[in-house]
């Protein structure tokens, strides 16, 4: 029985077909309830099998959620459906990486299947949002720039995004905090298009909402990270976000987080990790308004500064209740708040912190408000200085390296302030005063003294690195630093001198790299390019030959100290000059023979090759960077790293430079240090000059000599040329007297001569004036002939013309009335001729109807042909020469002034001449 039962039931389906007959429902039911039903049945194969129904049925389920939008529980396992194939069962043999990015690829290739997603966040539905907003963080996490552009490109889509964070329920707003941080991480654009959707508003309020920064849990660091992502590299943002007043919120958050810690009751301990994250996320958000070189660093740091910001993170960073990490970054959010800006430099000197020295609770006292003494205070430089320099614990490094960080950003870019820090230390130094915190007590003292704590002398001299790179005013004034003194009997020690014999004896005694690398980080800046601090350093003679011996020795554990050795002996040997203590000669020669040019070479290069150096920017530069229980892993400063690499190529060049030739430096504008050979080719040449300059005054002298005795010679000549002068005055004299007489005798026959010639002249002139009267009254007598001789031709000629006229208009009506009947004559002719022409026209008609009768019994008749067709061919030069006659007669009749037309002809010619055409056609 239950064999026949079991052959009589269905074949077993497996779950590949079960999936395709689903998708094939779905596709096409029309009902909703058949819809919702294949859903629920795909839903249930979606964690185990989601290849498979994403590849059969996933453009069906987002028509659903086009076309069911309305009903809320198609809608719901729609989304569940969809959310399962982005997150499948991990044990799933069909479960694939691959397939995500396939849903991802259908939903962003379509604008309006993330369109259809974005329209489900206006419903209030619960369920419909959340899925909604998750199923797009999963599209987002897959392809993430096409997802950006989808939602960017939606009109509508970023607002109702943002519209998310006012929803009251905490696992939709949490998860739109979360989309809008995945969003905007990359995108400018959005991130522009989402602030001016008033989230900068919103993102306080939940925070508010949260309980602020102390109380506040995961959200509020989901709208710290948002808030950053909005502001991060973005100019138009940050200053939406300055000039609408929220600098000031920020400022709050703190005073409200401040408050929280001053008061007796602390918060719990489960609690204090999210807080911590909270105040460090809203100190990362105030350093991205701070960035080095940003065009609107200093006005962000004045709006800082004038919120009162500064002071409150000043005092989060000397609050001892506070977690290092935080104190750390409020320290180096501080440095950021002053670096370069001079004013708030010089004010935050003025600030006061909490003294580091109070260690613990205030005491309760009557009188005090609160009934508690009021916690000491001291200034901050000083704050930051002891904190720096006499803090010792290993978890206190991050805080120490941030005092640190903040007092060069104190200094940098601000001489004076440099140069006050350094005269201040200088005097501190030399007084009787007991100052553990002065970096220069702390450097030029025994190695001894350091404690084991290595980053005590370390950072002392980073701030002394800082005061004096690149300032030779602030140079000169530490080289007057001195130990000992000459009137007790104690020897002299100058500042460079007591660096370099306590970096020898560190190494001497193989201390801690990081003491060694300290006092070169020092040496190698203050004698770059300064040949007063190389000559000072020369002074002490054993001091390059001990540095030298160290160099020579092979010890790969101090590879960065014996590199930089290199450095500092290169320095030396470039910016020394013949008159150094120890000559240039005798550097080169040391450095050649006791160290040799490949040793050299190899020491700076592997420094520059060491992971420290050459990956500094990439590596953690803080307490992380060590082992656990060990130091940190932290040698060198930036600027230090960068004076390295900037001058590498330099520093391996210069032993190939020749002794003889010394680098030019300029310092304060003035040049030192010439090439010795040109000095003495311009010293000889001076000696050429010098003997050249005496052969030249000898031969002065013998000119002078020369002169005086031409000058004598010269007035002897003078004397003589006067004697002859005056003899030569008076033949002149003589000669003018004898020529006067003569000028006057020519005068007198000259006059004479004149009055001779105007009388000859007054007698040709009434001659010509009298012949000129007689010709006058010829003249007369003249015209008048002619005169009447011509009036009587002018009557004459008149008389004639009048004939002449008569004459001309009887002849003119004569030749009119010739015309006239000429003119009737030519016109009746040319009537005549023009009707024979039309009879000649009829005729030819005639004669070719006859012609083309006579052609058709020509061609009927096949034996008369040839007969027919000569006749005919005679006809038509008949024909011929009618036409030209009557061509010949419209020529005629043209040449006598008639008009004529194509069809007029000689009638009588034609007639005879059709006559004759006539006859011989009817011949033929």
């Amino acid at each position: 029985m239950f064999r026949i039962l079991e052959a009589q039931a269905p074949a077993k389906q497996n779950a590949t077909a079960t999936i395709a007959t689903l998708c094939g429902r779905l596709q096409s039911a029309t009902l909703l309830e058949d819809r919702r039903a294949a859903i629920l049945g795909l839903r249930s194969f979606a964690k185990e099998w989601p290849a498979s129904v994403a590849s059969g049925g996933l453009r069906n389920l987002i028509k659903c959620l086009d076309k069911d939008i309305e009903d809320v529980d198609t809608t719901k396992i729609t989304l569940e459906t969809l959310l399962m194939l982005f997150n499948p069962d991990e044990s799933s043999v069909k479960a694939s990486d691959d397939i995500a990015l396939w849903l991802a690829d259908e939903f962003t290739q379509r604008q309006e299947n993330i369109t259809v997603l974005l329209d489900l966040l206006e419903s209030y539905d619960f369920y419909s949002r959340l899925y909604a907003l998750q199923l797009i963080s999963a599209i987002s996490t897959a392809r993430p720039e096409r997802t950006q552009e989808c939602v960017a490109t939606s009109p509508v889509g970023v607002s109702r995004l943002v519209a998310v964070l006012d929803d009251k329920r905490e696992a939709v707003r949490s998860e739109g905090l979360l989309l809008l941080t995945s969003l905007t991480l990359s995108s400018s654009e959005l991130q522009k298009v989402v602030a001016y959707e008033n989230a900068f508003d919103r993102i306080f309020s939940i925070i508010d909402a949260e309980g602020s920064l102390t109380h506040g849990g995961i959200p509020v660091q989901d709208c710290l990270s948002l808030l950053a992502n909005l502001l991060r590299l973005n100019i138009s943002n940050q200053n939406l976000f300055r000039e609408s007043g929220w600098m000031k919120k920020l400022a709050a958050l703190l005073s409200g987080y401040l408050k929280e810690q001053s008061s007796p009751e602390s918060i719990a301990d489960w609690a204090r990790p999210q807080q911590d994250k909270n105040v460090w996320g809203l100190l990362a958000v105030i350093r991205l308004f701070l960035l080095r070189g940003s065009i609107g660093t200093q006005t962000n740091q004045l709006f800082f500064w004038k919120s009162g910001l500064l002071a409150q993170v000043m005092e989060i960073a000397f609050h001892t209740s506070v977690e290092m990490t935080i104190r750390s970054e409020a320290l180096a959010t501080a440095a950021d708040l002053i670096r370069g800006n001079s004013q708030l430099q010089e004010a935050f000197a003025q600030l006061d912190v909490h003294s580091p020295r109070d260690k613990g609770p205030n005491p309760q006292v009557n009188g005090h408000p609160n009934g508690v003494v009021p916690a000491p205070r001291e200034n901050v430089i000083s704050a930051l200085l002891e904190v720096a320099l006499m803090t010792s614990s290993l978890e206190a490094f991050d805080v120490r390296l941030g005092c640190c960080e903040c007092i060069k950003a104190y200094m940098q870019g601000h001489s004076a302030i440099r140069l006050f820090f350094l005269r201040r230390a200088i005097e501190g130094h030399t007084s009787d005063e007991d100052e553990p915190d002065n970096i220069l007590t702390i450097l030029l003292q025994n190695n001894e003294q350091y404690g084991g704590d290595p980053y005590r002398l370390w950072i002392a001299a980073v701030l002394l690195f800082h005061l004096l790179y690149e300032d030779f005013e602030a140079k000169n004034i530490a080289m007057r630093v001195h130990e000992g003194d000459a009137e007790k009997g104690e020897e002299v020690v100058t500042c460079i001198q007591a660096l370099a014999s306590n970096l020898v004896t560190a190494e001497q005694n193989l201390e801690d790299e990081r003491v060694s690398i300290a006092y070169l980080t020092i040496l190698c800046s203050w004698l770059y390019e300064d040949p007063d601090a190389i000559n000072d350093f020369l002074s002490e003679g054993s001091t390059i030959q001990s540095i030298v011996q160290l160099l020579s020795q092979n010890n790969p554990s101090r590879t960065l100290t014996l590199g930089l050795c290199a450095v500092l002996v290169g320095t030396v040997y470039e910016f020394s000059t013949k008159d150094s203590p120890v000559p240039r000669d005798t550097i080169h020669q040391i450095l050649t023979t006791r160290l040799g040019r490949e040793r050299y070479i190899d020491r700076i290069t592997k420094l520059r090759e060491h992971p420290m150096i050459r990956d500094y920017e990439v590596l953690p530069q803080d307490s992380t960077s060590g082992q656990a229980g060990g130091l940190p892993e932290v040698y060198f400063d930036s600027t230090f790293v960068e004076f390295i690499k900037d001058n590498f190529s330099r520093m391996v060049r210069a032993i190939d430079r020749a002794p003889g030739i010394e680098v030019p430096v300029v310092a304060n504008g003035i040049q030192k240090g010439i090439s010795r050979e040109l000095v003495d080719s311009l010293k000889a040449q001076v000696d050429d000059r010098s003997q050249t300059i005496q052969r030249l005054e000898s031969d002065v002298s013998t000119l002078e000599r020369k002169l005086e005795q031409e000058q004598a010679d010269h007035r002897k000549a003078k004397d003589s040329a006067a004697t002859e002068l005056s003899r030569i005055r008076s033949i002149n004299e003589a000669l003018q007297r004898n020529h006067e007489e003569d000028l006057q005798k020519h005068q007198r026959e000259s006059q004479s001569s004149q009055q001779h010639l105007k009388h000859q002249y007054e007698m040709e002139l009434r001659r010509l004036e009298g012949e000129i009267q007689k010709l006058k009254v010829d003249h007369e007598t003249s015209l008048t002939r002619v005169r009447e001789r011509d009036d009587a031709e002018i009557q004459d000629l008149k008389s004639t013309i009048s004939r002449l006229r008569n004459e001309l208009e009887k002849s003119s009506k004569e030749h009119v009335q010739d015309l006239q009947t000429a003119h009737e004559d030519y016109t009746s002719k040319s009537a005549e001729l023009e009707s024979r022409l039309q009879r000649a026209e009829d005729r030819s008609a005639d004669a070719d109807a006859r012609a083309k009768r006579l052609r058709e019994e020509a061609e009927s008749k096949e034996a008369a042909r040839n007969t027919a067709q000569t006749e005919l061919d005679d006809l038509l030069m008949v024909l011929g020469d009618l036409e030209d006659k009557r061509s010949r007669d419209k020529e005629r009749l043209r040449a006598l002034g008639e008009p004529t037309s194509d069809g007029e002809d000689n009638e009588e010619d034609i007639e005879g001449e059709k006559e004759e055409g006539s006859d011989l056609a009817e011949g033929a």
